[in-house]
């Protein structure tokens, strides 16, 4: 996922129900397609809003003004998907309406329109399947008809939207100096591994207190013990919270497959990773606590495996590229990336109210 670019990925919708329309208006979506005859309820709906009607004739769409804006096939076997030519069609947006979706898989209409400059729009019936088609192999298609009575996939799908344009988007680390490095006991330790390959400077965001969450590095670097295993970081006992899309929190132990979680490189530079097996295993844990130079009262802790496959991300000396200190060498006064947010949390939420945590 780490190729397409969300933000130029685009949605029309094709719906007969006045909810629907208004929650795809008020995000922002006001394209809308209609079939040739319901060109009053275009007019009524256009009365009361600003939209974009185009109209199904004749192997196309069309606006009000007669002028062709897609071309309009209608696919129902792998057969006539092989001999679509969107390239041939004048108009700049082609849009493909799967009659049997399930026989015709998402990677084969993005193969197929691979190389051209169109853009091109797959009818969805459901948010998931509009997924489906942005994310087939990594570029996705460039848009979307979501085809829905529905006014939740309206709002899964804009969600969705939201959350996959954060990724490149930089999240601001700030500098921490450690301040203290005790052995504390046994604990219930989270090993998260997620489906992609993490590269060096790369973690998750974790810590005991939502207020600061500290960059745990990924087990993608070499060690004398134990293999790499860049898909992995082990990232703390089951209390802690680790950052996850929509600027919001999980506990490591409410992760499970299928959970989204973001990767974070020492830079801030984030991306979203699914979750594909979590670890729950009994370890020695030490802490860690850090505080900022410029905020010598507020103190930020995390607890972590006592190994040496633990690592923090450091903060860069002068010239010299960021680095993974494992907990192990930790000493103080080493400069970690610490992200500083807003301490209150309701189900994961950041919320504006005093909270203490120590």
């Amino acid at each position: 996922m780490r190729a397409a670019n969300f933000q130029k990925k685009k949605v029309w919708v094709w719906t007969e129900k006045k909810e629907v329309m208004t929650a795809a208006v008020e995000r922002g979506w006001n394209t809308f397609i209609f079939p040739h005859h319901f060109r009053e309820l275009a007019a009524d709906w256009s009365s009361i809003a600003l939209l974009y009607p185009l109209f199904i004739e004749g192997g196309g769409l069309f606006d009000g003004e007669h002028k062709k804006i897609a071309a309009f096939f209608e696919i129902s076997s792998p057969e006539q998907l092989e001999k679509l030519q969107p390239l041939d069609e004048q108009a700049d947006n082609v849009v493909i309406n799967l009659l049997d979706w399930q026989v015709i898989p998402a990677e084969n209409i993005v193969a197929a329109i691979q190389g051209t400059q169109k853009t091109v729009f797959a009818v969805s019936k459901t948010s998931s399947e509009a997924q489906t088609f942005f994310e087939a192999l990594e570029q996705g298609l460039g848009g979307v008809v979501l085809k829905t009575e529905d006014v939740e996939s309206i709002f899964e799908l804009k969600d969705y939207l939201e959350r996959r344009n954060k990724e490149g988007s930089v999240l601001e680390l700030t500098k921490a100096r450690v301040t203290n490095v005790e052995m504390v006991g046994m604990g219930d330790r989270v090993c998260v591994d997620i489906c992609s390959i993490m590269k060096p400077g790369e973690g998750l965001l974790v810590g005991s207190f939502a207020r600061g969450l500290f960059l745990v590095h990924s087990e993608c670097l070499e060690s004398n013990y134990i293999s790499s295993r860049p898909f992995r970081v082990n990232a703390g006992p089951v209390h802690a919270y680790v950052a996850i899309p929509g600027g919001k929190t999980s506990y490591l132990s409410e992760l499970k497959a299928g959970k989204e979680v973001i990767v974070v490189d020492q830079n801030g530079r984030q991306r979203i990773a699914i979750v594909g097996r979590v670890k729950i295993e009994t370890r020695q844990l030490i802490l860690v606590e850090a505080k900022r130079d410029e905020d010598k009262e507020t103190s930020y802790s995390i607890l972590l495996q006592n190994a040496e496959t633990v690592a923090l991300v450091s903060s860069p000396g002068d010239g010299n590229q960021r680095r993974a200190i494992p907990v192990t060498s930790l000493k103080l006064g080493d400069e970690i990336l610490l992200r500083v947010q807003g301490g209150a949390r309701h189900t994961g939420i950041e919320i504006q109210e005093f909270i203490l945590e120590k």
